[in-house]
């Protein structure tokens, strides 16, 4: 435990190298089988090219490679008994990987040899999209899953295992810039129960903000615990559920649960981002892409509030940024600077400070609900 600690290796069962342990054991026919293991970034990679790549965030995402000692984790591969020689060689994240294969260009129609120049994972690359790099930035997104990940430039660490660490996209041994990436699993699954169960027939999701908009701040004394489909890491691996507290028949309305429930995500994030900086997250500002949730006023105040952060709202999503960033990689920009030098801000979203006591105030009562199911 220590040592995967001390060396940032996050160690859920989810990862590649937990999963691959597991089929090494329970389907060994197929593991022996095994040339070259790689992330689905990867594999669409080697089906356009022919050749098998992967790259240092691409290991930090299977639990794969030591930030202390910045090398493959030797440690962890002994004690699952996995060979390196599975693993793919290494490129730069933003460089010219590989190219287009005369075959793959058959079968899509593209230009034989047109380079390719970027991968990453999902949420080091919506980071990307908004031009987070930087220690101390902070990128979000609030869609299947929530997700806080911020840019820490040396090692930090949670002992209770409570956030993922990874290899930002722009990390190098000798420029250790690190993502530190809380997950809320109940995010978009959450506001997605409540319009199937909850809000009018038909209603659309732009709708059910409009009529969140209506309720009070802290709906009224309603709470909403959203973790329906597990809490992932935030609550050290405890499934305490969904639930609903302090309903009021005579006072509270579906209107109410619509917005009880907005809130809960959004107290969700607020409560992940205590521990963030509990562990030595500087956190100042969020960036985040118009979509999902944060098209939610009362999600955005919400989350401004409780935090005391501003949120700074763009126009761009993961798969722009991913075209952007290949332009890095293949040297159609000079840098990351150029290349989102004209990344659109629509908006900045304030600590709403004429309510904010009202905001603590339901956040505190909604936090007592979770330290009381620990």
């Amino acid at each position: 435990e220590e040592h995967c600690l001390e060396h940032l290796l996050n160690f859920p069962g989810n990862f590649t190298a937990s999963k691959l342990r597991w089929v090494q054991l329970n389907e060994p026919q197929i593991y022996e089988r095994i040339y070259k293991v790689m992330l689905p970034g990867d594999f669409i990679a080697m089906r356009l090219s022919g050749e098998i790549h992967t790259t240092l965030s691409g290991l930090t995402e299977s639990i794969l490679w030591d930030f202390k000692d910045k090398q493959l984790a030797g440690e962890l591969l002994g004690l699952y008994n996995i060979d390196s020689s599975v693993l793919p060689d290494v490129v730069p994240t933003f460089a010219v990987q590989s190219h287009l294969s005369r075959q793959a260009a058959e079968e899509t129609g593209l230009k034989e040899g047109i380079p390719i120049s970027y991968r990453a994972g999902d949420q080091p690359n919506n980071a990307v999209s908004l031009n987070v790099f930087r220690a101390g930035e902070i990128a979000s997104t609030a869609g299947t899953s929530g997700v806080v990940y911020g840019i820490s430039d040396h090692e930090i660490y949670d002992r209770k295992s409570r956030v993922n660490i990874f290899a930002h996209a722009n990390y190098t041994p000798d420029n250790p810039m690190l993502g530190v990436l809380l997950c809320i699993n109940g995010t978009g699954i959450t506001n997605a129960w409540m319009r199937r169960n909850v809000a009018p027939h038909g209603i659309t999701y732009d709708e059910m903000n409009v009529v969140t908009d209506t309720v009070p701040v802290g709906s009224e004394g309603l709470s909403v615990i959203p973790f329906g489909n597990g809490a992932e890491r935030i609550l050290e691996n405890r499934n305490i559920g969904a639930s609903i507290h302090h309903l009021d028949f005579n006072r509270h309305n579906r209107n109410h649960l619509l917005r009880a429930a907005v809130e809960g995500v959004a107290f969700s994030f607020c409560y992940g981002m205590e521990l963030m900086r509990h562990i030595g997250m500087n956190i100042e500002k969020i960036h985040a892409g118009w979509a999902n949730m944060y098209m939610s006023s009362v999600f955005r105040e919400t989350i401004a509030t409780v935090s005391n952060t501003d949120i700074m709202l763009y126009s761009t999503d993961g798969s722009m940024g991913a075209a952007i960033a290949a332009g890095v990689g293949c040297g159609y920009y000079r840098s990351t600077d150029e290349a989102f030098a004209n990344l659109k801000m629509i908006g900045v979203v304030h600590p709403a400070e004429n309510q904010k006591d009202e905001y603590i105030d339901a956040y505190n009562r909604w936090r007592r609900l979770i330290i009381e199911n620990r």
